[in-house]
């Protein structure tokens, strides 16, 4: 058994579209479109295999920006500290906000975390 995917509601799928497309290499399949019930998809395809599904449909609000239970983070190994470092500078210099790192965990994780933009925190790591 493995997960299939993994997915997001968005306000602007478009825009979440392209920041995982420029950062974290995303191939995204066509845009789906459901008239009925004014919904909107793309699935996101990483090099891993792994997939997420960005959803909008104009009736879901937006969340609050802060932590709350469920689902926490997107993580994503980059390879090595150097490619953590490098990816979290573009993003930041991009005016990306930057949570904390690059770091060493307590637990000896190397990682980032930033925000995307819709506020889903994305961890980068080793």
């Amino acid at each position: 058994m493995k997960i299939e995917h993994v997915a997001i509601w968005a306000t602007d799928i478009e825009r979440l579209k392209s920041f995982y497309e420029t950062y974290f290499d995303a191939q995204a399949t066509s845009k789906y479109t459901n008239q009925t019930k004014h919904f909107q998809s793309y699935f996101l395809t990483f090099a891993s295999g792994a997939r997420v599904e960005l959803m909008y449909r104009p009736d879901i609000e937006a969340g609050p920006a802060h932590e709350r239970t469920g689902y926490a983070h997107l993580a994503f190994s980059v390879g090595s500290e150097a490619a953590v470092d490098a990816l979290t500078q573009w993003l930041v210099e991009d005016g990306y906000n930057r949570l904390n790192g690059p770091r060493r965990t307590g637990d000896g994780y190397y990682e980032s975390v930033v925000l995307d933009p819709e506020g889903n925190r994305v961890e980068i790591t080793v």
